[in-house]
């Protein structure tokens, strides 16, 4: 990856800079945090990563948990690691500060990870390991070791909450020219993505082919690294007071609406609120009111005592500006088209869990080297061809997985299928095609239709969408196991096909959906952005 030109200070800029007043340089900030930065978010990225996709494996090779109940342990926190982060930048935006908040994670992921490590030396921390004479001989954990083993997860997962977005929103904040943050937003989702890539083959490896002292302990190294490389650079940063959250003016709207209920609803534009307060850091300009749920405009309509001598609003809760009212519309206006997201992503989270307990089931030499199980686990026109490619996926898994089933069809309990694992190939590579159309064309209409005061919930909304996704992956599967005998513990007794196809027909029939939900959507970006290139 190339940096973009005028990524770096030039010359004359620099000079410019080193020219400037003393008490311009005290605001530090700049390039000079980037490797600290980047390198605090590789570090936490290979701690996050060596744990989070092998924990399935762990889980039950460790802890003989049902393989069906793993599964959804694993979908449990993979839902709370996409909505963490969401909780974390709140609480960094209206309290804290990303550097506390960043410090207080990167202590809890460490000792999350340091209990993992210990759960996987210490004998009497967990369950002794399955005989060799089938399921039924393996001893379940007791509840103290069970509490040790969710606690460890539950601080881990915390720990990446606080971490994945207000990294980022640090970084930028380290730079004033657009150009130089979009360049460091290209280079930390490079780091991301590259720490990701090792995490989930080398040291997912180590944990399955050496040990899960030393894979753990691997991971715990790369915490440690990053939370003392970020420290060391806190002479550096520039330090940026808590504003206030966006969801914090968007509540404000349906409460002030609430208790304005009995106010008129006006039509002339100077019966609204139009001041441009700084309210949790977002500079509200002025707006016109809309004829759309008409009911949310009372939260700007002026009464008595709303405003202060000086204008400014006396009562944050009971009135806020007409521009915080419309953009709460149009976070109403897009909402059905976000729902689609999470009955797309829902049947991917049941792929990914289920994928593993195949993948375990087969055999994953190539050659003199073995994939290790973890592994498998991995605008509006865009969003379309990803619905049908993942849809698509859902069909090739449960033909695979019938092809599976014959193949596991008179032999042990224990033994693996002579099947190779690059059968399940194709239905990842289709998913993953599938994601690189909708995750970006989702991101791109977010951030095109958000308003101003709204774009960094962009992300935000894609987080949500994983989360309840995988939340909702869940449910689907326990209703599935409860009301069928399709996922039995050992799955070559199950018809893990069936359940395929149900993704498959949630898929089709979300995807109908989503084509209703586009061709009533009137874009709102678009228009101004072609005003914009009239001028």
């Amino acid at each position: 990856m190339s940096m973009e030109e005028g990524s770096f200070p030039s010359d004359g800029e620099a000079a410019q800079l080193s020219s400037t007043p003393a008490i311009d340089r005290k605001q530090r900030g700049g390039w000079i945090t980037f490797p600290f930065i980047t390198a605090t978010m590789a570090g936490l990225t290979l701690a996050a990563g060596g744990w989070s996709n092998n924990v399935i494996v762990f889980m039950i090779g460790e802890f003989n948990v049902k393989s069906i109940d793993a599964a959804q342990i694993w979908s449990v926190v993979n839902g709370c690691i996409s909505m963490f982060p969401i909780l974390g930048a709140i609480v960094a935006d209206s309290f804290l500060g990303n550097f506390s908040v960043i410090c207080i994670s990167s202590l809890l992921s460490l000792l999350g990870i340091v209990l993992l490590l210990l759960c996987s030396t210490i004998d009497s921390l967990r369950p002794p390991p399955c005989d060799q004479s089938g399921p039924t001989s393996c001893i379940t954990p007791s509840k103290p070791q069970l509490s040790i083993l969710y606690i460890a997860i539950t601080l881990a997962t915390l720990g990446v909450g606080g971490t994945r977005y207000t990294l980022g929103s640090m970084g930028a904040d380290q730079f004033d020219l657009p150009q130089h943050q979009w360049s460091f937003f290209n280079w930390y989702l490079f780091t991301l993505y590259a720490a990701m890539t090792i995490s989930t083959t080398a040291i997912v490896y180590v944990e399955d082919a050496v040990s899960w002292g030393w894979g753990f302990g691997i991971c715990v190294v790369a915490n440690v690294v990053g939370l003392i490389v970020f420290v060391v650079g806190s002479r550096f940063y520039r330090h940026v007071k808590p504003k206030g959250s966006p969801f914090t003016s968007l509540a404000r709207v349906v409460v002030a609406a609430v208790r304005k209920r009995n106010v008129v609803v006006s039509n002339k534009s100077d019966d609204y609120y139009h001041r441009a307060d700084d309210i949790g850091g977002v500079n509200v300009f002025a707006a016109t009111p809309t004829s759309t749920f008409k009911f949310l405009n009372r939260a700007a309509v002026k009464t008595e005592g709303d405003t202060k001598p000086d204008g400014s609003i006396a009562k944050l809760w009971k009135l806020c500006t007409l521009q915080e009212v419309n953009d709460l519309k149009t976070l109403i206006k897009i909402s059905p088209l976000w729902s689609t997201g999470i009955l797309l992503s829902t049947p991917i989270a049941v792929q990914m869990s289920l994928a593993t307990l195949q993948a375990i089931t087969m055999d994953r030499h190539l050659g003199f080297f073995k994939i290790p199980a973890g592994r498998f686990p991995p605008p509006l026109q865009r969003i379309g061809i990803g619905h049908a490619l993942c849809a698509l996926s859902m069909a090739v898994s449960a033909v695979v997985e019938s092809k599976r089933l014959k193949k596991s069809q008179n032999i042990g309990t224990n033994s693996i299928v002579p099947m190779s694992v690059l059968w399940l190939v194709p239905q990842l590579a289709l998913t993953g095609m599938g994601e690189a159309f909708h995750f970006p064309g989702n991101t791109a209409l977010y951030y095109q239709e958000f308003p101003a005061a709204l774009k960094s919930t962009a992300t935000a909304m894609e987080a949500m969408t994983l989360a309840f996704a995988f939340y909702l992956s869940t449910a689907v599967v326990g209703v599935v196991r409860r009301e069928t005998g399709w996922l039995p513990n050992n799955i070559n007794e199950g018809r893990m096909d069936k359940v395929y196809w149900v993704c498959f027909g949630l898929g089709g029939i979300n995807f109908m959906y989503f084509l209703v939900c586009a061709l009533f959507y009137k874009y709102q970006g678009l228009p101004k952005v072609a005003d914009e290139n009239k001028d």
